[in-house]
């Protein structure tokens, strides 16, 4: 398989050229990355949704992660980003439905990645069935939610746990439930200061 190609940039936010994934990850080049957090409100309670990586994932697979993101290519446009929703949830959403919360350049490392991303920031607030959900086996193993004060205690410290319910599909492609509690250990490393901004934008939707 060819290896993805994608734009690079300086620490400025100037394009810089294009690299390969892997060499991307490898030298700890900065590109471009779509981000997709799903909020739902259920008799008044905002719900936040997540996916848990599969562990065909090459990299942070098995851990709990945005609802849907994804790397934009080179010559890809944010607006393409959106394609990672319905290619990872098989949710068809139109661009122009998003909340942008903006760009968030942050860095994550683990050995043989070094990983540096300018993330473009979506939130789509909207009641979903989890029928509506058709999850891709190679990318996502289970979609689950979580209320959103919750969520943001566990980010800012006031708790050290929250609990996660929501499903996960079998072999057969049975829709098995899922309830458990769950700690900062089972999520993807980013950096706290990019939860907390992530979490201040939607806090503001809700305000409006």
């Amino acid at each position: 398989m060819t290896d993805e190609i994608l734009t690079i940039f300086d620490e400025k936010g100037n394009i810089a050229g294009t690299a390969p994934r892997d060499e991307v990850h490898r030298l700890g080049l900065w590109h471009e990355t779509f981000h997709f957090w799903l909020i739902s409100l259920e008799q008044g309670i905002p719900y936040i949704y997540l996916q848990l990586r599969s562990e065909q994932k090459k990299d942070y697979s098995g851990l709990l992660d945005i609802t849907a993101a994804g790397h934009l290519l080179a010559g890809e446009t944010v607006e393409d980003g959106v394609r990672e929703v319905q290619e990872e949830l098989g949710l068809v959403i139109a661009f122009d439905k998003l909340i942008p919360l903006g760009t968030i350049p942050y860095e994550m490392t683990q050995e043989g990645i070094i990983d540096k991303e300018r993330a473009h920031v979506f939130v789509y607030q909207q009641s979903v069935a989890w029928d509506d959900f058709a999850l891709q086996e190679e990318e996502v193993a289970v979609m689950v939610r979580a209320e959103l004060h919750d969520f943001h205690a566990l980010w800012t410290g006031i708790s050290n746990e929250i609990e996660i319910q929501g499903f996960r599909v079998s072999g057969s492609g049975e829709r098995i439930q899922i309830k458990q509690t769950v700690n900062r250990g089972l999520f993807v490393p980013h950096e706290i200061d990019y939860y907390e901004r992530v979490l201040t934008g939607i806090q503001a939707i809700f305000r409006e």
